[in-house]
């Protein structure tokens, strides 16, 4: 099969012939139809996160099962399907209890094993990790719920709790950041988009976003306080010192921070800052993607027509196009998604 392989940290990327996965027990094999380029495909390809080389990249997509293994009972060959980017492993106490996103014994394609970057993936404990994709959902729109959309719906649902008519500012308009948007106006939450692009900006305020600030050279947490005496609820998308200070600041009292993006250690830890943290007893939650068992509530939202993932997709590419843009995935000034066609 065709892969987008990596040989060397933060060296070039290649297209090339690689040997098809095999089924494992409890597994399936799944042909890729769609796959999203995420920001933390980058921080794989940087060293950030502990892989195996030669490695394929990819977490989130979208296709049809190829093959399955021994143990598996609800899924069959030609089954549309998508899963969560984290792969619980089906039986312990998390993976029981619907928490298979924390799971202590996790794998997660692209990063600990060869992931989506291929005409072929491998996702293990199918039945506990793999969600059944609609007729009526696109195999690009459900590639975009494995971990962007899904780790947003979690991370404003399980995690912050929005009610509606509150406050949300959302820090960085990419991929994630766009889908907070989308799901912060489906539950009826009031929106600030924060970026440092003024395309990604246009395509927030298109999404529903009530205002939307530019990061370059600006005061955000002092314009957010203007806008709103300070947000109920703030999420950041992006995964920097600066990015998460502006969050955490940009809340009122007793207000709710979700950290999304990954934030890559400076200088041993990422500064935070706690004394805000601790003189307005802020809550500060991770939100690390969310399991199958969560994906109903979510699915029936897409259903209604209340929110619309496709929104999203800005761009399709093939794996030549994608293994050039990767490495440059950190300064890229790009709107809304990128998706992967491994046909092209």
């Amino acid at each position: 099969m065709r892969a987008i392989v990596l040989d060397e940290i933060a060296g070039p990327l290649a297209v090339r012939e690689v040997g098809e996965p095999e089924v494992p027990v409890g597994g399936v094999v799944i042909s890729v139809v769609a796959t999203g380029l995420c920001r933390s495909d980058w921080h794989a390809w940087a060293g950030h996160d502990d892989i195996a080389l030669p490695h394929v990249p990819g977490h989130e997509f979208a296709g049809v099962v190829a093959s399955v293994g021994p143990g598996v009972t609800k899924w069959t060959a030609g089954d549309r399907v998508t899963a969560p980017f984290v792969e619980g492993c089906g039986g312990c106490e998390w993976c029981l209890a619907g928490n298979a996103q924390v799971c202590p014994q996790q794998q997660q394609p692209g990063f600990t094993h060869w992931g989506s970057f291929a005409e072929q993936v491998v996702i293990h404990a199918a039945d506990t990790n793999l969600v059944a994709v609609p007729d009526g959902v696109s195999f690009e729109a459900a590639a975009s719920l494995g971990c962007r959309f899904a780790t947003a719906y979690r991370a404003l649902t399980g995690r912050a709790g929005l009610n509606a008519d509150e406050w949300v500012t959302v820090i960085g308009a990419g991929g994630v950041g766009l889908s907070t948007v989308m799901i912060a106006k489906a539950l009826g939450g009031n929106v600030i988009a924060v970026d440092r692009n003024p395309a990604a900006l246009e395509v927030a305020a298109r999404l529903g976003a009530d205002h939307v600030l530019t990061a370059a050279g600006s005061d955000i947490p002092a314009q957010v306080h203007a806008l709103t005496g300070g947000g109920h609820v703030s999420v950041d998308a992006v995964g920097s010192e600066q990015t998460c200070a502006d969050a955490l600041l940009s809340l009122r009292r007793r207000g709710r921070h979700v950290q999304i993006g990954l934030l890559p250690p400076v200088e041993g830890h990422p500064r935070v800052p706690m004394a805000r943290v601790i003189a307005w007893e802020l809550d500060v939650f991770g939100s690390h993607g969310m399991a199958a068992a969560d994906y109903p509530g979510m699915l029936a939202l897409i259903e209604s027509g209340a929110l619309e993932p496709q929104k999203l997709i800005e761009r399709v590419i093939g794996m030549d196009e994608a293994a050039e843009m990767l490495p440059r995935l950190d300064t890229a000034k790009l709107a809304g998604m990128t998706m992967i066609d491994p046909t092209r």
